[in-house]
């Protein structure tokens, strides 16, 4: 419980201080915009690469990220599947697919399974298959609808290869797969460069609150709400069944599971919604809400199955 209540006390605060900040005015008209860019370009990519660099490959093997995976893909596959129906177009669909499956397993994921499953190290197989599959996969998809990528089909299909996340997801594994050893010269810069991307991210979203409306209000309550409700109940459900029906997890392997899938849309989408520029009100309100929610959820499955 303790690490629930502390994860979410620490991004409660540093959101709060965005918004002071926004209201007062002190970072200028263009301060969201330039800690989003930040973020995008220059800090996410460094603790991405930092983060995959140093990890232990062998956990994308492991029935964890199997229970991880099938139940992000069936989440963000009815959310799709809807937005289809809906019409609401392939940008905003895949930030609504994103917030209903891609976890906040960083900044909230961690002090969570610190205090709530006694190991960081659980969040790992959760954190390792966003960065190296889902976050390469939505930017590409949002690079080519948004018409980012322009020319013959090969160059389109080397969209990845020019998007800093990707480009620091996709290096750090290879670091890691080769087991090449980073001088210490060149990661400590890197590690305190990423260090700045949670934050950044976390004061952009707060300054993104100042002056707006309540949220599930207009043209994109439909899709918060679907997205809250598949991210905060269907995931959890979801993997809860899996991962003891199918794979059989017990005891303490099976909290973690459910812990993980139970955790929030994760800061980091909205800023890739206002990189951009598509589903900027779906991802704050999704995000908001539903780490709102996530509160009693993640108590609730701490208390049933800890």
């Amino acid at each position: 419980m303790q690490g629930v209540l502390t994860g979410f006390a620490v991004i409660a605060v540093v959101i709060a201080v965005g918004y002071v900040l926004g209201l007062r005015g002190h970072l200028g008209p263009q301060g969201r915009e330039v800690l989003t860019r930040l973020a995008f370009h220059v800090a996410s990519p460094a603790l991405l690469f930092t983060t995959l660099a140093t990890a232990d490959l062998s956990v994308v093997f492991s029935s964890r990220l199997l229970v991880t995976a099938l139940s992000t893909v069936a989440v963000a596959g009815v959310f799709v599947a809807v937005g289809v129906v809906r019409r609401w177009g392939v940008g905003r669909t895949t930030i609504g697919a994103l917030c209903s499956g891609y976890v906040n397993s960083g900044n909230l994921g961690i002090p969570i399974a610190v205090y709530v499953l006694g190991d960081a190290s659980l969040v790992a197989p959760v954190l390792l298959f966003q960065l190296v599959l889902v976050t390469p996969v939505a930017v590409t998809i949002l690079d080519l609808s948004g018409g980012g990528a322009k020319g013959p089909l090969w160059r389109r299909l080397l969209t990845p290869l020019r998007n800093p996340i990707a480009l620091g997801s996709l290096a750090g594994v290879a670091v890691a797969a080769t087991g090449l050893r980073v001088p210490a010269p060149v990661m400590d810069p890197l590690t305190l460069i990423g260090n700045m991307s949670v934050p950044a991210v976390l004061l952009a979203f707060g300054i993104s609150l100042c002056g707006s409306t309540m949220p599930m209000r207009g043209a994109d309550r439909e899709p918060v709400l679907l997205a809250v409700a598949l991210k905060a109940f269907g995931q959890p459900a979801v993997a809860w069944a899996l991962a003891s029906g199918v794979f059989g997890l017990r005891g303490a392997q099976l909290l973690d599971v459910v812990v993980t899938s139970a955790l929030p849309a994760a800061q980091n989408l909205y800023t890739y919604a206002s990189t951009y520029e598509v589903g900027e009100r779906l991802a704050r309100d999704a995000i908001l809400v539903s780490t709102v929610v996530s509160v009693p959820v993640l108590v609730g499955v701490a208390a049933v199955l800890g």
